[in-house]
């Protein structure tokens, strides 16, 4: 084995990067009472201007195939959370849009979502270190987009 390559500090930063997400996701995601996936797709929604995004992108967004995806809006779409519109500037496309019953959904989610964010992510940091992981992770996420 390559000590040096095991003991490289890219792959140790990597490690801690991966294990810290691992320990704090499950954390920040409890007491959603709605599947993890569902609000993903209702914050991504919540977030958009108009509430509302292509099926493709809103896909893309929360990182699942095209045909996942539509298995998960179907179900989606069931429970009322939201609703598809064709897009007016694609008659080839559609529009998920957030309906009121997924805009409750999303608020109940959020307040126990944004307490264990402030329990487990933002709380052991201070204010600056705060400050430059959001730089830091901006800057990762749009050099690898």
């Amino acid at each position: 084995m390559n000590e040096q390559l095991l003991n490289d500090d890219d792959v140790t930063l990597f490690g801690l990067f991966v294990e810290a997400h691992s320990r704090i996701k499950p954390l920040v995601n409890r007491d959603l009472d709605i599947p993890h996936a569902w609000f993903e797709v209702l914050l991504r929604l919540g977030r958009t201007p108009g509430h509302q995004l292509r099926m493709t992108d809103l896909a893309e967004a929360v990182s699942f195939s095209s045909g996942g995806f539509t298995r998960l809006a179907d179900r989606m779409e069931k429970e009322g959370l939201i609703r598809r519109d064709p897009d007016p500037a694609d008659r080839r496309a559609a529009l998920a849009v957030l309906t009121d019953k997924g805009g409750q959904a999303l608020d109940h989610a959020l307040t126990a979502h944004v307490s264990h964010l402030r329990n487990h992510l933002s709380g052991p940091l201070s204010a600056q270190d705060l400050r430059h992981l959001e730089r830091i992770l901006r800057t990762l996420r749009d050099a690898n987009a």
